[in-house]
């Protein structure tokens, strides 16, 4: 699905923030991603959608060199790659179910509205449906945001740290969610600095823990 192979990256004109980075996003699996704020938790998630591209080493996703996609390319990348952000941005003037849609209007496909009365459902969001977002608590928000992330019904779902502004059960709640992705079968890849989250999932699910530390990625110990 996502491989990287010895995969570094610098912003322009600073050292490389990450190096060496090699890991694999094989389909149906779980990983957190931990660190230190400034590690490079979101660059990473970034390169995985090809929002940024590697400055050395080998990354390929589905099968093919990230570093060679064109732009139609890059496009059908992100069709297979939903991603829930800390602060999920909205257009405020749209009802809620409309923002969820977009994802489908910009890729010039029809919005099936039983499709999306479920997924408002699933999210426990169908009464919130022609809320505008100013509206929405930040849980509310960040339920709204995997349900965009989701309605194209994606291969991969990164989420970079999707409770950091949410109470504990709200974060439970939206982990919830990530865990019966997961369970369907979709692979998941949820970047926090929450160590006692981390935790609390690895209890419900089967769950690789990475930690980015001096720029490289390690796997984490069993007694995280």
């Amino acid at each position: 699905m996502i491989e990287m192979r010895d995969v570094g990256f610098g912003y322009q004109g600073q050292d490389e923030l990450l190096s060496g980075m090699t890991l694999t996003l094989q389909p149906g699996m779980f990983h957190f991603l931990t660190g230190p704020s400034g590690s490079g938790k979101t660059t990473l998630l970034r390169l995985c959608f090809a929002d940024l591209l590697p400055s050395s080493g080998e990354m390929t996703a589905f099968g093919q060199d990230m570093r060679g996609l064109s732009r139609d390319a890059i496009a059908d990348l992100r069709r297979r790659v939903g991603v829930v952000h800390q602060d999920p941005q909205f257009l405020d003037h749209l009802p809620l179910a409309e923002n969820i849609a977009l994802p489908l209007s910009i890729a010039g496909e029809e919005v099936d509205m039983d499709a999306l009365r479920d997924l408002l459902g699933w999210v426990q969001l169908s009464q919130h449906a022609r809320a505008l977002p100013p509206s929405l608590s930040g849980g509310e928000r960040q339920r709204a945001a995997l349900a965009r992330a989701v309605i194209l019904s994606p291969d991969l779902v990164l989420a970079d740290e999707p409770t950091g502004n949410l109470d504990w059960d709200m974060s439970m709640r939206l982990m919830q969610l990530l865990i019966e992705l997961n369970k369907s079968g979709k692979t998941v890849l949820v970047a926090t600095h929450d160590l006692n989250l981390i935790r609390a999932t690895k209890a419900q699910v089967t769950a690789r823990v990475l930690r980015i530390t001096g720029g490289s990625l390690h796997l984490a110990g069993a007694d995280l």
